[in-house]
This record gives C-alpha cells, sequence and structure tokens, in this order.
C-alpha cells in the first residue's frame, strides 16, 4: 500500500484547513468558477457518484453547477435524470463536431441551479476520433472556454475509469482535480500513475491543475482495513483530505436506479448526509477570505 504511494507527490499550494462547521442554508460561493475534474483511472471507487452527490448538495445550497459528462456509460446524466440517447446531443459533439457547450447543457429536472452537459455511448469511440484531431488533448478546454462558465460556481466533470485522451481533456479542461479514493486494500494500487500523468499534463498542456481535493469513499467502519487505508491516505496528502468519509450505503447506490441522486433520493440516509458534509467542506475551503 505505501509502495504505491512512495512516488505520488501532490502540490498543496490550495491545501487549506477545513472551517468550524457551518449550517446555514446558503453556502459561501467562490469568487469565481470553479472547474473541478473528478478523476481515477480505477473503475467502482465512486467517481460518478459522487460528481453528482457533491453537485446536488452545492446546488441545494445556492450554488450554480454544471456537471460535465465525461463517460461513456452517461451514469451522471442517468443520476441527474437527464436524457442521453444516441439522438440527444451530447458531449460528443461538443468534442468531435465542435458543437459548442451551450448547446447541449440541459437543467436537472429534479435539482434547481443544477445542470448537465450529458453524454451518451457515442462517446465510447471519441478516444479513436479524437487521435486524428488538432489538439486533441484540449478541446474540452477550448469549449468550455468559449462557453460562459462564469454563470455557474462550480463545473463538475465525470471521467471515465481510464487514463486515455477522454481523461486527458478533463484534466486539460480542469483548473482542480478531485480524487476519489475507495477505502479498500487494492484502493491505492496505480494513484502514483494518475499524479504522474497529472504531472505531465501541468508540465505540458495546463500548469495551473492542482491537486486540491480527495476524498475517501465506501469507508466501512466496521474493518480495521478502512482506518489503516484512511490512515495513509492523510499521512501522504495530508490536508488536502477532506475530514469526510463517505461510508458504505445500500440508498446511494438506489438511488441512481431512480434517476436522483442519494440527496434528493434519501435525504436522511447516511450517504446523502455525508456527502452533504463533503460539499460544504469544499465550499468552505474555496470560500474567498
Amino acid at each position: 500500500m505505501r509502495e504505491a504511494l512512495k512516488d505520488a507527490k501532490v502540490s498543496r499550494e490550495t491545501a487549506v484547513r477545513v472551517r468550524p462547521e457551518r449550517r446555514e442554508k446558503e453556502w459561501p460561493r467562490p469568487d469565481g468558477c470553479r472547474v473541478i475534474t473528478i478523476a481515477n483511472q480505477k473503475g467502482g471507487v465512486g467517481k460518478t457518484t459522487t460528481s453528482v452527490n457533491l453537485a446536488a448538495s452545492l446546488a441545494m445550497h445556492g450554488a450554480q453547477v454544471l456537471v460535465v459528462d465525461l463517460d461513456p456509460q452517461g451514469n451522471a446524466s442517468t443520476a441527474l435524470g437527464v436524457e442521453h440517447h444516441a439522438d440527444v446531443p451530447s458531449i460528443y459533439e461538443v468534442l468531435i463536431e465542435d458543437l459548442p457547450v451551450g448547446d447541449i447543457v440541459v437543467p436537472a429536472p429534479e435539482i434547481p441551479n443544477l445542470h448537465c452537459a450529458p453524454a451518451n455511448l457515442n462517446l465510447a469511440g471519441a478516444e479513436i476520433e479524437l487521435v486524428s484531431k488538432v489538439a486533441r488533448e484540449s478541446r474540452l478546454r477550448r469549449s468550455l472556454d468559449s462557453y460562459d462558465t462564469d454563470k455557474f460556481d462550480y463545473v463538475l466533470i465525470d471521467c471515465p475509469p481510464s487514463l486515455g485522451l477522454l481523461t486527458v481533456n478533463a484534466l486539460v479542461g480542469g483548473d482542480e482535480l478531485l480524487i476519489p479514493i475507495q477505502c479498500e486494500y487494492y484502493a491505492l494500487e496505480g494513484l502514483g500513475q494518475l499524479i504522474r500523468t497529472v504531472d505531465l499534463v501541468k508540465a505540458h498542456l495546463n500548469p495551473g491543475l492542482n491537486v486540491s481535493t480527495i476524498l475517501l469513499t465506501m469507508y466501512d467502519a466496521r474493518t480495521r482495513l478502512a482506518a489503516q487505508v484512511a490512515e495513509d491516505v492523510r499521512n501522504h496528502f495530508g490536508d488536502v483530505v477532506l475530514n469526510t468519509v463517505i461510508p458504505r450505503s445500500v440508498r446511494v447506490s438506489e438511488a441512481p436506479s431512480y434517476g436522483q441522486s442519494v440527496i434528493t433520493y434519501d435525504p436522511g440516509s447516511s450517504g446523502a448526509l455525508a456527502y452533504s458534509e463533503a460539499a460544504s467542506e469544499m465550499a468552505h475551503r474555496g470560500a474567498p477570505e
């Protein structure tokens, strides 16, 4: 476990200690739009679940939020109740056919202030089609730059479980990186590879990218292994790790099948409360001084 982390280095430039918890209805909003990529090439660590539920929590506390679904499975679109069948304009047309982002953004039906740029299965072929495109790594960035993102407080980019061109586009398109880490034995394997990819992107494509947040997911308090993984991650990464951990929760798994986030599906569940706490930490960390 420690071996997997030994070469991983994370910039702590924006690491800020969490302020005392505040429960006002509207959380503080950032000075400008925070574009946050949520990535981890390991599957099943909670990237989409994290994207959707952080977005829902932030939107329900006054923030304007856009979720960019960059996963061909379109699970984030499903969880937000947004149509994403093959005939719906999606992020595929934005990346491959230069369709403006504004032409595909739609509101999430269940939550005010929350919007989605959907993905569909067409995106599965984008990895190959992007290879021949000019500036293939920065096509998402260019699209977002030409879109009025200032009307949003947060843009959350949900990535596929790989380090291919879609994820590289997300890393180039974001200003911050949030890494969900599953509290299990194999969770840290490959994390060093992700950090090295981030370093390459910073060196050649997006020098402003910063690993600002790490979120521990699928925490099982009954096992010593989960506590050990959490301790190792906190010891290595320090203040970029949120204090809040996301527990294993049946409700979190059930919610997408109803086209909802767990925040709206069962707001009193342990998963919903944990994601709300995590979103509050993010909001207060990024608040103006």
